[in-house]
This record gives C-alpha cells, sequence and structure tokens, in this order.
C-alpha cells in the first residue's frame, strides 16, 4: 500500500525543479573543471603525443590523490547535507572543520611527494623514459596547485550540501578562464615570457588553483554566507563527535583508498603498453572526465536532495526520490555518452591522435560508451546510500569486486596472456553488471536509510513498518 500511494502521489514537477536546481550549477562545475584538463591536453598536443602520454599519467596520480580525499567529501556530505536537513548549524559547522582538516592532510602528502619525489612517481607509473622525464617536470610544479585544489573543493563540499551551488560554479568559471589564458602565455611564451611547454601547463594550473581559492573566498563573503567563516564552530567538537565522524567515514575512505591503488594498478598495467595507446588512453581520460563530470551533479545532486530529506525525518520521500534518481540518472549519462560519441573524430583529432593512436582511442570510447550506463547506476547508488547514512554495503561491494574479479583480469590479459589492449581496458569494467543487481536489491529493501540526527531517527521506526507492509 505505502510504495503504490507514494508512485501515485510523487511531485514530479517539484522533484524535477529541485534536482536541477541543485544539478545543473554543479555539473556545470564539474563540466568546468574537466574542460580545464581538456583544454591543457588540447595546448599540450602540438608538443606531441609522448608530452600528451605524459600529461595524462600525471593526471592519474591526481585521480590517486582524487581518491584519498574524497571519501572525506562523501563523509562530510552525509553529515552536512542531513544537518542542513535538521538546520543544526553547530553540526554543519562541526562538520565542515572536521572534513577540511582530513582532507588537508591528503593534500600536504600528495602535493611533497609531487614536489619533492616526481621522478619516483613516474617511475611507478611507467616504465618508459621519455615520458618520465616530461611528466616529472609537469609534477614538481603542479603540486603546489593540490593544496589550493583541495582547500577549494572542502568549500565547495560544504556550499553544495547546503544548497549554494552557484558559488563555486562562479568560481570555477574564473578558474577555467585563467587556465586558458595562462597556458596560451606560459606554454608558448606569448608577451615576453619564455616558452615553457608542459612546464608552463604546471603553471598555469597552479595559477587558476589560487583563483579559484580566492573567487569562492570573496563571493562567500559578499553574499553573507555564514558557515565558511565560522572558524571557532569548525574546531568547536569532542573526541565522540570525532570517532563518531570517522565511523561514518570509514568504510567510504576505505572504499576510496583502496579503489585508488587498484585503479593505480590498473594504470600501471596499461602503462606499460605502446606509447600510442598511453597517448589514447590520456584522451580517453580527459573525455571520460566530461561525462564523469557532467554526471557528478546529478549524483551530488542525489545525495543532497535524499540527505536533505533523512535529515529532516522525511524518510518516505528520500525512499522514493532515490528510486526515481537512479534510472534518471542512468539516461542523462547515456545521452551524454551519444553525444560525445558523435564528436569524437574532431576531439580526438584536435588532442593530437591520429592513425594507431586515434584507433585506440575510438576502441576505449566505444568501450566506456556502453558500460558506463551501468557504472554510473552503481555511482549513485552508492552516493545516494552513503548519503542516508549507509556507507557500508555499496563499499564492500565496490572492493571485493575489483579485488576479486576486476584486477585479477587486468593483470592476468596484461601480465600473463599479453592481450591486447583493448581487451585489458574491458576487464576493467567486467564487475559493473554483477553489482548493479545486487545494489538494486539494496535499493528497494530501504535498509540504506540510516538518519544521523534526531528528527530522522525518530522517523525510523514508523518508516520500516511502512516498508514491510
Amino acid at each position: 500500500m505505502f510504495r503504490k500511494q507514494k508512485k501515485q502521489n510523487f511531485p514530479w514537477k517539484i522533484f524535477l525543479r529541485n534536482l536541477a536546481a541543485v544539478a545543473i550549477p554543479i555539473a556545470l562545475q564539474n563540466l568546468l573543471t574537466t574542460t580545464a584538463s581538456m583544454i591543457d591536453t588540447m595546448m599540450v598536443a602540438p608538443l606531441g603525443e609522448l608530452s600528451v602520454g605524459a600529461l595524462g599519467l600525471c593526471a592519474q596520480f591526481s585521480s590517486l590523490m582524487f581518491s584519498g580525499y574524497w571519501g572525506f567529501v562523501g563523509g562530510g556530505m552525509l553529515f552536512i547535507s542531513q544537518y542542513w536537513g535538521s538546520q543544526e548549524d553547530d553540526g554543519i559547522e562541526r562538520s565542515y572543520g572536521m572534513t577540511w582538516m582530513c582532507m588537508m592532510t591528503v593534500a600536504v602528502i600528495f602535493g611533497c611527494l609531487a614536489i619533492f619525489a616526481p621522478e619516483f612517481i613516474m617511475k611507478v607509473y611507467t616504465d618508459k623514459t621519455a615520458i618520465q622525464e616530461i611528466g616529472a617536470q609537469y609534477l614538481h610544479i603542479v603540486g603546489a596547485a593540490y593544496f589550493m585544489q583541495i582547500f577549494s573543493m572542502a568549500m565547495s563540499c560544504l556550499l553544495r550540501a547546503t544548497e549554494r551551488v552557484r558559488i563555486p560554479m562562479i568560481a570555477s568559471v574564473a578558474s577555467v578562464g585563467t587556465n586558458l589564458v595562462l597556458n596560451w602565455i606560459f606554454i608558448y611564451g606569448h608577451f615576453g615570457f619564455p616558452a615553457m611547454g608542459i612546464r608552463g601547463a604546471a603553471l598555469a594550473t597552479t595559477c587558476a588553483a589560487a583563483v579559484n581559492v580566492l573567487v569562492i573566498y570573496l563571493l562567500a563573503w559578499r553574499t553573507g554566507y555564514p558557515y565558511l567563516f565560522r572558524v571557532r564552530g569548525h574546531f568547536r567538537w569532542t573526541r565522540l563527535q570525532l570517532k563518531g565522524y570517522f565511523i561514518k567515514c570509514f568504510p567510504i575512505i576505505c572504499n576510496e583508498v583502496l579503489i585508488g591503488v587498484g585503479n593505480m594498478v590498473i594504470n600501471v598495467t596499461l602503462g606499460r603498453q605502446p606509447e600510442h595507446v598511453i597517448a589514447a588512453l590520456a584522451v580517453f581520460r580527459t573525455l571520460e572526465g566530461l561525462i564523469i563530470g557532467f554526471f557528478a551533479g546529478f549524483s551530488n545532486a542525489a545525495s543532497i536532495l535524499v540527505g536533505k530529506c533523512v535529515g529532516a525525518g522525511e524518510l518516505d520521500t528520500a525512499f522514493e526520490r532515490a528510486k526515481r534518481l537512479v534510472y534518471l540518472c542512468s539516461g542523462v549519462i547515456l545521452a551524454a555518452n551519444l553525444v560525445v560519441f558523435a564528436f569524437h573524430r574532431p576531439l580526438l583529432t584536435a588532442m593530437s591522435l591520429s592513425g594507431e593512436s586515434y584507433a585506440a582511442g575510438t576502441r576505449m570510447l566505444l568501450i566506456y560508451a556502453v558500460v558506463s550506463v551501468i557504472r554510473m547506476g552503481n555511482w549513485i547508488q552508492n552516493d545516494t546510500y552513503r548519503a542516508s547514512g549507509d556507507a557500508v554495503y555499496g563499499t564492500v561491494l565496490e572492493i571485493v569486486f575489483m579485488y576479486v574479479m576486476v584486477l585479477p583480469c587486468v593483470l592476468g590479459t596484461g601480465f600473463w596472456l599479453k592481450a591486447p589492449y583493448w581487451a585489458i581496458f574491458a576487464c576493467c569494467y567486467i564487475d559493473e553488471p554483477v553489482r548493479y543487481v545486487l545494489m538494486q536489491i539494496h535499493l528497494y529493501s530501504g535498509r540504506w536509510v540510516k538518519p544521523v540526527t534526531e528528527l530522522g531517527v525518530a522517523a525510523l521506526p514508523e518508516f520500516r513498518r511502512k516498508l514491510r507492509e
């Protein structure tokens, strides 16, 4: 009775309006951030395939850093969105402070590695000496940007979870514009500056990261946004509260770190392929970032809309929203895939791919277009579970399948069978259909609704009773 009644009365117009209000600015911000990476690749492309490949492998190190701090972003979104739903200012400020502290710890680790040990990092990712040398030059400079990139991400996490999504979007516009102009100046040497090559791209990225932080701060201050500037409240937490934060974050952190390590192993395997495959993979990752960046806006919106309802004690609404968001966002990602693949020829050509590297890039995009709809369905379900308080189920599935299924297949095809690159690449996604079925079963069970606020906890027994009917 409960499910049937909710399906008939679901307010689609209000739901879609709220989704668009949150998702579109976040998607635009993510697209702008990804566009910066694409601009880097396109502007470095005239330097040759080796520079493109080196830039792509440096981006994989950045992805590993992303895995290191994204667990804290997920935990922060969980707490902040639920406290936002119950209008608990102290909880919002406290959660942001703990999230910021943990994220900046990751920034120090990866920033120092990039600045002081770039040669070691590149040797891990590839055995091609020429690519190692170029990548080390880039990492040595761009390491300074990591501190500012993670700082701005922490602020964006707070702003997004409290539905102030325009500020990060505007900051991204300013950052991308800065990156574009400075790339042109520093890479090729204009206005009296020396031509720095790939080092110029790194310097431009660092300056753009500084602009991003500055614009967020100025806009938040000008609009009177309170939570970012109450510094005392950020660190007014007890050991018990910190323990509760880490208990909720720990599964997410484990998931991101272990998956990040698994992806690093995959990238190391692919980094032993011929140079044209490495270049094609670098370009593919950039285009994949466009798709993921667009999709992540809807995934973040799902986390906020569902988490806010859970925190406010509106558990029935959260459940109904979650079911619809999975299929709606899967449709969105299918449309995005079709658009990217329709324009893949000029995009690949603009990024210096031709001949064998162009063919490799096209095959990677085709494989990804098939599997990514299922992959993003898994992603949005996991994000929704996390925002609702269940950080364990999706985490366990992803880790288990990565190490039991994906990595053995990738390593087996890459090092033992010496299979073609496209077979190794396809094995990276071999677990997605199985996980999707298991995630769907969990979605309809409703067991992922686990509030952390008093309002949510009070509404939980009645919600469970209705599900059993």
